[in-house]
């Protein structure tokens, strides 16, 4: 798939999705008007402040949460990064970024878009001066253990209630709201989070 089939898609998707707030349909429409006047807007070559794509996994039980030690930013985040031309869709960019920073055994199958959000980036980050992360989730059906990538520090589970520190200081909230979006869906209550198991 080319870039001009990702953004065709990435499109497709946001037009489509049922924002679950009112404050995410105001970003959905943002993210559709960026990409109506920038064709170029999935390719990190393209406009500087362009989409990327990014996962939240969670373990079968919805206690923990992967996140890794991002390298450039010094943060513990979900893992994500760009769009690349042979990407078969966005959702499936997610996927990869995921099994390339985690290794953990996800599938296209088991994601769904749950989350947009726009961030300022450092001069660590180069030309990129903004990111407009596509965020899916996705629930293991098995336990994993999480495998440090050349990308990052570190890669580690954690209880969705004890996000670690350094972090973006929205993760914690999204985490949780994230959380309970897939415990409904699940026919789930949103019980505590077990103690830590960062293997």
């Amino acid at each position: 798939m080319s870039f001009e089939h990702l953004q065709a898609d990435v499109v497709r998707l946001l037009e489509h999705w049922d924002a679950p707030t009112a404050e995410l349909n105001d970003v959905r429409e943002e993210y559709l008007a960026h990409l109506a006047v920038h064709p170029d807007a999935v390719s990190r070559d393209g406009v500087s402040d362009h989409l990327t794509c990014g996962g939240f996994v969670f373990d079968p039980r919805l206690e923990h949460v992967a996140l890794i030690m991002h390298r450039k930013a010094r943060l513990w985040l979900q893992p994500g990064g760009h769009f690349e031309s042979d990407d078969a869709g966005v959702i499936d960019a997610a996927v990869r970024e995921v099994r390339e920073e985690t290794g953990l055994p996800v599938d296209v199958a088991n994601a769904m878009i749950v989350d947009l959000h726009h961030h300022q980036l450092s001069a660590a980050f180069g030309r990129c001066t903004s990111h407009r992360d596509v965020r899916v989730a996705i629930v293991l059906d098995e336990p994993a253990e999480c495998v440090v990538s050349e990308e990052s520090d570190a890669a580690a589970w954690w209880p969705v209630d004890a996000i670690p520190q350094p972090t973006d200081p929205d993760l914690p909230a999204t985490v949780l709201r994230i959380r309970d979006l897939l415990a409904r869906r699940a026919g789930r209550s949103s019980a505590p989070a077990a103690a830590p198991s960062r293997s």
